[in-house]
């Protein structure tokens, strides 16, 4: 997560993004969530990439009854949410300061019945991972996470980490510059990837990754 400077007035084609809510119909569900851009920037807003990777979930091309699924990053928590309206049990991770604004959404977007198969948790990468034991979960799920390169070896370490050979792993983003083609060469020396999905209006490439089971953990 990272706390990057706005001044709407300066960027007017983000202004959504400076919004207090954003909603989306997504899983047979209203989905309301609040963004908080002034306290912590891009971790509090939903960007394009989620609401692809949503859509990608939806099309049923990914079985979720009964999986175990993390998302990595979550921010607003929509993946997750969405992933566990499908039926999925989530863990829902990021960092601690935006785990109390996570919690509050969903909370608000799950109903009650489904609460048990929700959990927000703590998830700093490269930390503290023996919490997370490798081969606990079947799909990990991470929308623009691909950003910023100091987070790329810890991120990479995390992967690795929480992938068994059965594991997949989904990444949303869009790729902006060459440091984003580097974290992706560096994703293949470790993951089989592949390119499942790509929406030319947003500009959002989503990749299906799987551990090399030739290669050892870092």
């Amino acid at each position: 997560m990272a706390l990057v400077p706005y001044d709407e007035n300066l960027l007017p084609a983000l202004s959504k993004l400076h919004q207090s809510s954003a909603e989306f119909n997504l899983a047979n569900h209203k989905i309301r969530l609040s963004q908080d851009w002034n306290r912590l920037g891009v971790a509090a807003v939903v960007w394009d990439a989620a609401v692809v990777l949503c859509m990608f979930l939806e099309m049923g091309k990914v079985d979720l009854k009964g999986k175990r699924v993390i998302e990595l990053g979550a921010g607003t928590g929509l993946v997750g949410i969405v992933a566990a309206l499908l039926g999925a049990n989530v863990t829902i991770t990021d960092r601690e300061p935006a785990l109390e604004f996570l919690t509050a959404n969903v909370r608000e977007n799950i109903p009650p019945g489904q609460q048990g198969a929700v959990q927000v948790s703590e998830l700093t990468w490269g930390e503290n991972l023996h919490l997370y034991p490798t081969g606990s979960f079947d799909l990990i799920l991470g929308a623009d996470i691909v950003y910023l390169e100091e987070t790329f070896p810890a991120l990479l370490q995390t992967l690795e980490h929480l992938s068994s050979e059965n594991t997949l792993v989904l990444l949303s983003c869009r790729i902006r510059y060459e440091r984003d083609e580097r974290f992706l060469m560096e994703l293949r020396q470790r993951f089989s990837v592949q390119e499942v999905y790509y929406d030319s209006q947003r500009d959002i490439h989503i990749y299906r990754a799987v551990k090399n089971t030739t290669n050892t953990e870092l």
